[in-house]
């Protein structure tokens, strides 16, 4: 809290709190009639209003100004945000630029924009499983007998075969 603010909000409070006891005179002087003391408890009341909204209008810079650097505090915390975002992807980007510069055991393709490996394991089995035409090249045809049936996996991770699927039709 801005020392202003503190102060504004204390004063008025303070000032407020003592306009009490020359209202109490004020009205205990009506009671009685004493009209020159009903003036002069009222000459009191209005000097402790007048510093009390002195207090107050203090009171509020202070919380304008806080209000403002709060603003300020706020900005300066998302800019940093900002910068530090930047900075993970500006990394990120470059660690993905490495790791596509690698030198590894992989043979790197990029299709549809997703970057495929495969591995010299992977290599062979891609072998094992593409046709070849007469010639003997390879035409990239998958063997039929490579295709293999669907299979579903449980929360142990072991494949279970799917289950054939029975549709029904009613006529009427």
């Amino acid at each position: 809290m801005h020392t202003k603010t503190m102060e504004g909000l204390i004063g008025a409070r303070t000032n407020m709190n003592l306009m009490n006891t020359p209202m109490r005179v004020f009205k205990e002087a009506r009671r009685k009639g004493d009209t020159e003391t009903m003036k002069r408890a009222m000459g009191y009341v209005d000097d402790f209003s007048d510093k009390a909204e002195e207090y107050k209008a203090e009171a509020d810079k202070g919380m304008e100004e806080d209000a403002k650097e709060a603003r300020e505090k706020a900005e300066l915390q998302r800019e940093e945000a900002v910068r530090k975002r930047r900075e993970e992807r500006e990394k990120l980007e470059a660690k993905m630029e490495e790791s596509r510069n690698a030198d590894t055991n992989t043979k790197t393709k990029e299709i549809e924009g997703q970057i495929l490996e495969i591995s010299e394991e992977g290599k062979v089995l891609l072998k094992d499983n593409q046709g070849t035409d007469a010639v003997g090249t390879e035409t990239g045809a998958v063997k039929s007998d490579a295709v293999k049936e669907p299979v579903t996996y449980t929360k142990a991770g072991d494949a279970v075969p799917m289950e054939q699927e029975t549709s029904f039709s009613v006529s009427v």
